[in-house]
């Protein structure tokens, strides 16, 4: 916490305007409820003035152990714009990646998150389901993340690294690594089958083709242009 603080006095020093704080460092959100209102509480002493907002990355088992009530407390401090790495909606890639937990518990614990009043993001995994596997990736993530309300929804796409039990599975012959038309046809049929209001963002290095756009204001049409053209 001594740690927290000074940091939090250099932004009060530097920054005095500044109206909200990212936390950063894997998942703090797997925090004790009260570890987290005691940050609340010294952000709100150091930051802005009147209430800055808190985000920070966060599992879906992080939400797990925090009441609705917990969670509102939360909230009442500033804590707002989670960003979740879901990767995939689809039980079935879940639990061959071992990600803890399935594509219910994503549905349970948002709508805790919703119900709280805590916005959040999620971040998709193209290619996680493997070669042959996009369209089914696809479609069952679609049907979970529309009955949620993220405010975006964000695509990445694998990338292997030798330390990774995935990619010494793809040596053992175990694990097909998807090509890139496949994930290009997994981005396009996931965002044609939401229809939820929610920004799109997809330009990190990752993607092939950096896009962003708005559902359901803006179509494929442009996205689908360009992937033809190649």
């Amino acid at each position: 916490m001594a740690e927290i603080e000074s940091d939090l006095k250099v932004i009060h020093r530097v920054q005095p305007r500044a109206h909200r704080v990212f936390l950063t460092g894997a998942n703090p959100f797997v925090l004790t409820t009260h570890r987290l209102l005691d940050i609340g509480l010294l952000v709100r002493k150091y930051v802005g003035e009147g209430q800055p907002t808190i985000g920070c990355f966060a599992r879906i088992t992080d939400i797990t152990k925090k009441s609705i009530e917990e969670l509102r407390q939360l909230h009442h401090l500033g804590f707002d714009y989670l960003t979740i790495g879901v990767e995939s909606g689809d039980s079935e890639t879940l639990a061959r990646v071992n990600k803890g937990y399935v594509a219910e518990d994503i549905l349970e614990q948002c709508l805790k998150l919703e119900a709280a009043g805590i916005r959040y993001n999620f971040f998709y995994l193209v290619g996680l389901a493997g070669r042959g596997n996009g369209e089914r990736n696809a479609s069952r993530s679609a049907a979970v993340f529309n009955q949620l309300h993220p405010v975006s929804i964000g695509f990445l796409s694998l990338t292997l690294f030798p330390e990774s039990q995935l990619y010494n599975e793809i040596a053992e012959g175990i694990y097909q690594e998807a090509t890139e038309l496949e994930r290009l046809d997994e981005m396009i049929s996931l965002v044609s089958q939401l229809t939820g209001k929610t920004h799109i963002l997809a330009r990190t290095v990752s993607n092939p083709i950096p896009f962003t756009g708005s559902l359901p204001k803006e179509q494929l049409r442009s996205y689908r242009d360009s992937i033809e053209s190649l």
